[in-house]
């Protein structure tokens, strides 16, 4: 769909406010003509009739009738131009949210988190020049100057003639110069995307940054990228200048040769132009009517110019908002059924598989099953598949091949929503939102009770660092959890998991990263947690795999090894070398996979 199309195709969003919008604006367009046409006469009688105060009594409060209406019209239409504007951003910005929410982590991983902020808020706000200024300007263009021709043609055709020749000049002079506006506003809106994307990573990495010396390099690039833009909008800004002054020209070039047109007749003065044309008188009146109407004709061809740019800045942030509109979910359509199994839940993957680029897979026939109400381990290097049939669990990736069967029903067959109200994931690095921290708690229940979210943190060994607290429950923490320690977001964390009271519950190794305090209380709650419920555990510490009922180590996107951690040590494979290279201590804390695991 082309950029002029999806606009187009957007404006139903702004309900009947533009309507409303462009209707008041052609009636306030049209009550110009009306104005004119008093203040003509009342001019007239009073310089050239010499009338009194008496006689123009009735024309004056006339006047000042059209100007508290035309005021009161105009702010009515502005009011609602913006309140139609509005409703599109607010709407399409829904819309992107909720795409973006179906494409899931893995759009978002692929493209550069700046960038789409910036389209999500300055991309949409840019739309907003497009439908409460240039629709309704190029609607009043269509319809004043025409209805000011047909008044001006009767009272004085040769006006009305030059009036008609110079008005095409200004939007084909305006297009000829405007031609590659369109490119110029696009490469500006890549440069403030690329600029955003690359101050946020700034950002959030300045403390790596700074450790490694190179926050002074990061300056210059920052000053390159930020000149890059400003040379960009100078380019944009070059462009609507020189139009404007094209627009300016022609339209005080018209105005000028229908006042000299004008003058010359009443003045009884020969006109420059053939003998052969027969140009007829002009009274007074007649012609400080059509005076007053010239301005009036070009004034919606210059608004139009004005918001010509605003509508070459809506098309290049629509090119955007297309491009991620148009993506669509590399996944089948979800699956509507609700989830029947009992509490607690089974899982079994029955010959998975599952591959991020063509030719190379991810996860190769992979089976196993987790059974209700039992702790499975997942162990292995990086890139086994970890990640991977963590992802497929929750609904974020979509097997390529095989199935996954939660008790007797297809995973693919079973409402996502209805399904991830069944989980709770306790990621490695839980993310905190701005906000208290019992709304962080009640994240996944966010109608939960106080004494609800207070139970939840007790289970989670979390009440008492938060009534330790100024404000307890009511604490802000900032965003990412600013102002906690790593083992008071992980509990928090796991606070949720209580609250949401899921029958699955899937662990990113809780524990990683905490001091030996911390990892006691974290590993005190998910004790807790598990009773009653299925937990698969994500792990990269040997200390959290020993007390699984099972450990499935996986290899090359397969499952290697399963069984226990006595099982698997004494089987001399790729688990025994494991502890071989890392100690066979309970309270071992060192790494399986120190790198992370991408897959």
């Amino acid at each position: 769909m082309s950029v002029n199309a999806w606009l187009k195709s957007k404006r139903p969003l702004a309900g009947r406010s533009l309507g409303l919008a462009i209707g008041l604006n052609a009636t306030n367009g049209l009550l110009a003509i009306v104005q004119a046409w008093c203040l003509a006469v009342i001019l007239d009688d009073v310089i050239f009739e010499g009338a009194g105060l008496e006689i123009v009594t009735p024309w004056l409060w006339g006047l000042l009738a059209l100007f508290a209406i035309r005021a009161s019209i105009l702010w009515i239409a502005e009011r609602s131009a913006f309140q139609a504007a509005a409703g599109v951003r607010t709407t399409l910005r829904d819309q992107v949210y909720r795409h973006l929410q179906r494409l899931g982590p893995g759009y978002l991983a692929e493209h550069r988190s700046g960038a789409l902020v910036e389209t999500l808020t300055k991309g949409i706000d840019d739309l907003e020049g497009y439908y409460a200024r240039f629709l309704p300007a190029m609607t009043l263009t269509m319809i004043l100057p025409l209805a000011i021709l047909m008044v001006v043609i009767p009272v004085d055709w040769l006006a009305s003639l030059v009036l008609l020749v110079t008005a095409p000049m200004i939007p084909l002079f305006m297009i000829l110069i405007g031609s590659g506006a369109e490119a110029r506003n696009q490469r500006q809106w890549k440069q403030l995307a690329r600029m955003s994307a690359h101050f946020l990573d700034v950002i959030q990495g300045l403390t790596t940054l700074k450790l490694f010396g190179a926050s002074r390099r990061e300056v210059e690039i920052v000053a390159r990228v930020s000149d890059d833009y400003r040379v960009s909008t100078m380019q944009v800004l070059r462009v609507a200048f020189l139009s404007s002054a094209v627009l300016e020209f022609f339209a005080s070039v018209g105005i000028a040769i229908v006042a000299v047109f004008i003058g010359f007749r009443l003045y009884n003065m020969a006109l420059p132009v053939p003998p052969w044309l027969q140009v007829p008188d002009i009274s007074y009146l007649q012609g400080l009517f059509v005076l007053m109407l010239a301005p009036e004709f070009y004034a919606p061809l210059r608004n139009l110019g004005t918001q010509y740019h605003a509508r070459m800045a809506a098309a290049a942030a629509a090119e955007q908002l297309i491009e991620v509109l148009d993506t669509q979910p590399a996944q089948r359509a979800p699956g509507t059924e609700p989830l029947a199994a009992a509490r607690p839940l089974g899982v079994r993957f029955e010959a998975v598989r599952f591959s991020y680029e063509e030719g190379r897979d991810a996860l190769e026939d992979m089976s196993f099953e987790i059974p209700p109400g039992q702790r499975i381990a997942l162990v292995g290097t990086s890139g086994a598949g970890k990640t991977t049939v963590i992802n497929l669990l929750l609904g974020f990736l979509i097997p390529g091949g095989g199935r996954i069967r939660v008790g007797d029903q297809d995973l693919s067959r079973i409402d996502p929503d209805d399904w991830r109200r069944h989980l709770a994931w306790v990621p490695q690095q839980p993310r905190l939102f701005q906000g208290s921290i019992a709304d962080n708690i009640r994240l996944g229940v966010p109608n939960a009770d106080l004494a609800s979210v207070r139970e939840a943190a007790r289970r989670a060994r979390a009440q008492d660092f938060i009534e330790a607290m100024p404000d307890g429950y009511e604490s802000l923490v900032g965003e990412r959890g600013a102002g906690l320690s790593g083992g008071q977001i992980q509990r928090i964390a796991l606070a949720r998991a209580f609250l949401r009271d899921a029958p699955l519950v899937i662990l990113d190794e809780a524990t990683a990263n905490l001091d030996p305090e911390s990892e006691r209380l974290v590993q005190e709650g998910i004790d807790e947690l598990s009773r009653g419920r299925t937990l698969l555990v994500v792990a990269h510490r040997l200390a959290t795999v020993r007390g699984a009922d099972r450990i499935l180590v996986l290899d090359r996107g397969r499952v290697a090894e399963q069984g226990t951690h006595e099982e698997l040590a004494a089987s001399g494979g790729i688990y025994a070398r494991m502890i071989a290279a890392y100690g066979d201590s309970g309270a071992h804390r060192a790494t399986i996979d120190p790198e992370g695991d991408p897959a």
